[in-house]
């Protein structure tokens, strides 16, 4: 089992950036496809991100893409998401999450989760 805590998250202005962080630990993180989603006050959950055990392959929902990037860094155990021109509908809690089995897309499907990480943008 692999146990994940994520960091970053924080009140930013629109426009602006954070970089959210995923420690992960757990013997399988290297061989886990991670994602992440979030989930706003009183809306349905939105999977923003995926990308492969080993990082090749990426995905987004159309409501980040281009603006943010999902990365892993395998030997440090972590995975990230670099949130650029955020807007005020980005607002959410966002978790990290990972899977056993392969990803072919942006997954709704996955066996673990952290606690979450509050992102706040400002209008």
């Amino acid at each position: 089992q692999v146990q994940l805590v994520e960091s970053g998250g924080g009140l930013v202005q629109a426009g602006g950036s954070l970089r959210l962080s995923c420690a992960a630990s757990g013997r399988t993180f290297s061989s886990s496809p991670m994602g992440w989603f979030r989930q706003a006050a009183g809306k349905e959950r939105e999977y923003v991100a995926a990308i492969s055990w080993s990082g090749a392959r990426t995905y987004y929902a159309d409501s980040v893409k281009g603006r943010f990037t999902i990365s892993r860094d395998n030997a440090k155990n972590a995975v990230y998401l670099q949130m650029n021109s955020l807007k005020p509908e980005d607002t959410a809690v966002y978790y990290c999450a990972g899977r056993i089995g392969d990803i072919v897309g942006l997954t709704t499907l996955w066996d673990y989760r952290g606690q979450g990480t509050q992102v706040t943008v400002s209008s």
